[in-house]
């Protein structure tokens, strides 16, 4: 099963990546994010894309615009979150048959995603909005609409996101920082997925 948990890698080095994600992938995390204002971005993500294609969903978080999701594709990128909502990012990424995970904060931002066919949403910053933010947002959403919290969730309080409705998360500096070894990095995962599943019993 996949969870849905997205590994934010902001920061990691072409060289450092496929070691990470065999770290991630063991502990059971298969959908990986390298926004692109990480060194060499597309680089990391060519190379993950190499190596776990087959197990992974694999791209690029901070996408701004129509050019850099091509630039991701092109990369074999499946994968595009972004901190806002545009409606030319969403509409590339679906012309591209690739995963559209657009931010948004409002109840206005999260309908004009949905409408430009955005997959699911990043409830971002979700430690501004909380889970009684995306609790009251859940009210205007078309049923089945996937959220994911990013920034402010993590295993302290994944059990209070999840009863406020949250589908998944994005995690950053949590599970990731730049310096951290494939075997730091490891154990944190494990302690995530570990705080992930305990949450949802």
């Amino acid at each position: 099963m996949t969870l849905p948990l997205i590994a934010i890698l902001r920061g990691i080095t072409p060289d450092e990546a496929p070691a990470i994600g065999t770290a991630l992938i063991a502990a059971g995390i298969t959908m990986i994010e390298v926004p692109l204002n990480s060194p060499d971005p597309l680089d990391s993500i060519a190379r993950l894309v190499q190596a776990f294609g087959g197990d992974a969903l694999i791209g690029a978080g901070t996408v701004l615009s129509p050019d850099e999701v091509a630039a991701v594709a092109d990369a074999g990128g499946r994968l595009i979150v972004s901190p806002n909502c545009n409606p030319e990012v969403i509409a590339a990424t679906k012309n591209r048959a690739m995963q559209s995970w657009p931010g948004v904060f409002t109840p206005t931002e999260a309908l004009a995603a949905l409408e430009a066919g955005a997959d699911g949403l990043k409830l971002f910053p979700g430690t501004m909005a909380g889970p009684s933010g995306l609790s009251a947002m859940r009210a205007i959403l078309p049923e089945g609409t996937q959220v994911y919290a990013v920034g402010g969730a993590g295993p302290e309080n994944f059990a209070d996101w999840i009863s406020a409705s949250a589908d998944g998360f994005g995690l950053g500096t949590a599970l990731y920082k730049p310096g951290l070894s494939a075997e730091e990095v490891a154990a944190r995962a494990r302690t995530i997925v570990k705080a992930y599943r305990a949450a949802c019993a």
